[in-house]
Formats: structure tokens, C-alpha cells, sequence
């Protein structure tokens, strides 16, 4: 559905910086293109008088939070949205992830990709499991089956594949390692929301999939999450997990944490799914316009969609080659200059950061696509406030900056 108000985009300077030579970077001392700072993802507001009705009903009610009818509105809604049986709401994504694990009943180890946000592995070493690091495809930064079947062991009780910038991980290659070792499959689809795999909304693979809805997500509801799944059983168990494990008053049945959805941010989640399609389209925009405007530059490249399949589009990855003439390290020193806060996704991996470096000390020789992709990819900003010559700057800055015009 589209929305009853045009998506606004961020209001800029009527003149923006295009960079022909050296001399026009704002590390050769030229202003830079950019006042203030323009992140990699900013919030996306849909539809706010919606969303002020909705607070308008809140307040009416006295009914701010425990599964009140903004979050049930939210989860119905999000079931007919992926084609899902059950949708948990739940306060965040990392929540929704170890409530998941737990729900799953995954112990001992868990083998997940290093080449994702380092809450995939927070949250199962948070509940004393340990977890795996299995190497990635370089061609889709997703798990590589092949990998996971090496670091299968006696302990191994699942696996975590992640949706990685829109793209589907191989969910029918993994389940088939799954199923030949009986191992639990979920899937961490904090990039995936609106994403389809062989066609279909991605929601329902594995026993279940978990969504983040934070703030800078191109879909979000301040802060938030949920657990999607076919699995009415697994359903259940969540529902009561999320809520300290009642079921009606006074009675406790299973052992639980809070990890409720307010209801302020059901209705941020509630106005924000009528603006999905015109975000999409301002995204697709604009790694389309990324893609025009750097292809033929010598060294870099913007990893593409997934062919056939819908997606979308929040992250626009930058790939420096190894043949490039500036490294991934100085083109980001260079944008930053210019007010462009590109990031290092995700680097240096989970398995060199120091809780997992201690544990792990030479997991890097298992992890060898990882280390170079990490070593090798820029996240550059998009979304409604990113404008078309926004794009056309930042692509003319990195054009001078490897090539010297």
C-alpha cells in the first residue's frame, strides 16, 4: 500500500560538490561536499499522522504495553505482510534472537557466519553457547553450506544463517545440511525484511526467522523485533518466553524474560508498513543510480541484488578490489573528510573481535573468504534522506579518489 503523504527526503544544499580532480577533496584541503554529516542509514518516517492517531488511541486506552491492541494489530498484519502463521513481536532484535535460540532449545555449539553483526554471536555466547564461525561465499557474503559441513562436530546442536543487504542466504542448501545432521535451522533476517527467496517472502524458512526493526533499519518501529515461524508449537513457547513465562494471571509455566513490544512502537511499526513500497523505490533508486555512476571505474564495484528475487535495496556495498590504486582503508578516510560517513561492514569480523579472538585465537584459518571480503567492503549511505545528487557526489569523490578523476 502506498502512503496517504509523499515519503520527504533531507533538505540539502541547492549545490552539492561533484569532484573532478585531486584538488577537490576535502583531504587536499577543498570544503567538503557535505555540512553536516550523511549517515548510512538514517530513519524513514512513513505516514506521521497515522502515527500520531495511533498514539491519540494509546493514550484513550491507558494501555501502553503488555501485548496490547497496537502490537496485536502489528503482528496480524505482519503475518498476512510475509505469509506466516505466527509473528512474536518483541523489544528488539537481539532479544528476539536469544528468546528464539532458547525457544529452539540449541545448546552446546552453533555454527554462524563471523561476516555479520556481532549480535548473531552475542546472542547465542550469552546463554553459554558456543558459537562456530563458518566461512562465507565471496560472491554473496552469505554462509557457505560447504563450510558449515566442515565445522560440524559431536556438540553441534544448529545453525544460524544470516540474510545478508537484502539477499537471501541459500536457505535450501543449509537446510539440507540440517536435516542430514538433525540440527535446528533459523535464520537472522534483520536485512531481509520485504526480501523474497525463490520467489516468497522471506519470514518462513527454517524453524523460524528474526527481524530487527531498529531505528536505522529502512522498516522500523523505533526500536523492535520479531520471530516469525510456521512452528505453532514454537509459537507458543515464545509468546510465553517474551512475557516472563505466564500464561494468564498469576501463573507462571515457563521460565521467561521480558522481552515485550511497547505499544508507541507497534504504531511506529503500524504507520511505517504503509510506506514500505515508496522507501523500497527510493532505495532501489538509488543503488541503481550508485551502479550507473561508478560502473567502469577501475578497482570497485557495487555488489548487485539477488537476480529474480525482490529486495530491499537499504544497503548499498561498495567491494574495493585488491587491484585497486587507494585501499578500502583510505577511500573511507577520504569520504569521511567530505562528511560522508561510509562505514567498514562488517569489520573486522565477529571472530577477531576480542571476546571471540580470546576464545578462537586461529579461527582465521577457517575464515579466509571472510577476512578478505571484511578487509574489502564499504557500506555507503541511501535511504529518504539521501538525495540523487547526494549520489552523484559521493560516487564523483570516489571516482577522483581511485582513479585521480
Amino acid at each position: 500500500m502506498n502512503t496517504s503523504q509523499p515519503i520527504p527526503e533531507h533538505a540539502e544544499s541547492s549545490s552539492i560538490k561533484v569532484a573532478q580532480r585531486r584538488a577537490d577533496l576535502a583531504v587536499e584541503g577543498a570544503p567538503p561536499a557535505f555540512d553536516t554529516a550523511l549517515h548510512v542509514g538514517g530513519p524513514n518516517v512513513g505516514d506521521r499522522d497515522l502515527f500520531m492517531r495511533h498514539v491519540g488511541e494509546m493514550f484513550d486506552r491507558r494501555w501502553f504495553s503488555n501485548n496490547g491492541p497496537l502490537v496485536q494489530e502489528f503482528e496480524q498484519r505482519l503475518c498476512k505482510e510475509l505469509g506466516v502463521r505466527h509473528c512474536v513481536a518483541m523489544c528488539n532484535g537481539t532479544i528476539a534472537l536469544e528468546i528464539a535460540i532458547r525457544a529452539l532449545g540449541m545448546e552446546g555449539e552453533v555454527i554462524v557466519p563471523s561476516y555479520t553483526f556481532v549480535a548473531t554471536a552475542h546472542a547465542l555466547h550469552w546463554q553459554g553457547i558456543t558459537p562456530v564461525f563458518a566461512d562465507i561465499d565471496p560472491h554473496t557474503h552469505a554462509l557457505d553450506p560447504d563450510a558449515v559441513r566442515r565445522m560440524i562436530t559431536p556438540r553441534t546442536s544448529g545453525i544460524i544463517g544470516v540474510h545478508l543487504w537484502g539477499r537471501p542466504a541459500p536457505a535450501n542448501e543449509l537446510q539440507a545440511v540440517a536435516d542430514e545432521h538433525g540440527l535446528h535451522l533459523m535464520f537472522d533476517a534483520a536485512h531481509a525484511f520485504a526480501c523474497t527467496y525463490q520467489g516468497k517472502k522471506i519470514g518462513s524458512l527454517g524453524r523460524c526467522e528474526v527481524f530487527s526493526f531498529h531505528a536505522t533499519k529502512f522498516f522500523n518501529t523505533f526500536e523492535g523485533g520479531a520471530v516469525t515461524t510456521n512452528d505453532d508449537e514454537l509459537a507458543e513457547a515464545m509468546r510465553l518466553m517474551r512475557n516472563f513465562g505466564f500464561a494468564g494471571y498469576d501463573n507462571v509455566v515457563h521460565p521467561g524474560t521480558n522481552g515485550k513490544m511497547v505499544e508507541i512502537c507497534a504504531a511506529m511499526g503500524l504507520a511505517n508498513l504503509d510506506a514500505v513500497h515508496d522507501i523500497v523505490n527510493v532505495n532501489r533508486r538509488n543503488h541503481e543510480l550508485y551502479t550507473s555512476h561508478l560502473r567502469g571505474v577501475a578497482g570497485v564495484s557495487i555488489l548487485p541484488m539477488a537476480e529474480g528475487e525482490e529486495s530491499n535495496y537499504q544497503y548499498v556495498v561498495l567491494q574495493v578490489g585488491e587491484d585497486a590504486t587507494t585501499t578500502r582503508d583510505q577511500l573511507v578516510e577520504i569520504l569521511q573528510a567530505e562528511n560522508i560517513l561510509a562505514r567498514k561492514y562488517f569489520w573486522p569480523g565477529c571472530h577477531r573481535m576480542k571476546p571471540y579472538r580470546d576464545l578462537f585465537p586461529n579461527a582465521a584459518l577457517m575464515l579466509p573468504e571472510t577476512t578478505r571480503i571484511a578487509e574489502r567492503v564499504i557500506v555507503l549511505p541511501t535511504g529518504t534522506h539521501v538525495s540523487e545528487k547526494a549520489v552523484a557526489s559521493i560516487c564523483s569523490i570516489i571516482r577522483v579518489a581511485v582513479n585521480g578523476h
